[in-house]
């Protein structure tokens, strides 16, 4: 029997998540197209079995959401599937022809690298608000690093030349490296936990 392979190019086995909190949460079950179509979405903890490609595809559909409201819009790509699919699969042949290694297990290194340990959490003490460092959760870790790279890649690319799949394949490398320089979900990340470090 052949072998399933992701885009009908990567093979998913041998691909292992190195960080043990996160094996839970990062989803390399073989499949030719990542789409689930809204299968795994009936309940909160269920996108933990969604596959981690098409994870990043469903956050590329809303990349300029930032807080409680778009900072960018997303109107070219919220709900065309298929175009961020294209993205998603262009930005992985990208990183394939630079870094001559298959872009799954480059991508999954970049979840993890970007993945915070530690955050902020405020809440009120009498009249005051209380800033305290807590531990991030693995499911939260995973959904902030995707959040992160997707917006990073598509602030690269928006009303620039750039193109956005060049730009998400920049970002991807960039996290793969741990390079705050290259990439904008390291720098968040290393933000954060610097603030977290000065809160406890």
């Amino acid at each position: 029997m052949d072998e399933m392979k992701l885009f009908g190019k990567w093979s998913l086995k041998g691909i292992e998540v190195k960080d043990p909190g996160l094996k839970r949460y990062i989803n390399l079950k073989p499949m030719l197209v990542p789409k689930s179509s809204g299968r795994l979405s009936k309940y909160q903890f269920y996108k933990s079995k969604m596959n981690i490609v098409e994870r990043l595809i469903t956050h590329l559909m809303v990349p300029g959401h930032r807080g409680k409201k778009h900072l960018l819009t997303s109107d070219r790509v919220t709900g065309k599937y298929y175009k961020t699919y294209k993205i998603v699969k262009q930005a992985f042949e990208l990183i394939e022809k630079q870094t001559k290694k298959n872009p799954v297990e480059v991508f999954v290194r970049a979840v993890e690298n970007a993945a915070l340990r530690e955050e902020i959490a405020a809440y009120q003490l009498g009249g005051i608000i209380v800033r305290r460092a807590v531990v991030t959760s693995p499911q939260r870790r995973v959904d902030l690093a995707l959040r992160h790279i997707a917006q990073a890649a598509y602030r690269k690319s928006f009303g620039k030349k750039k193109k956005m799949y060049e730009a998400l394949a920049e970002e991807i490398i960039g996290a793969y490296n741990n390079d705050p320089s290259k990439s904008d979900a390291i720098r968040e990340k290393e933000r954060i936990e610097k603030e977290a470090e000065g809160a406890r």
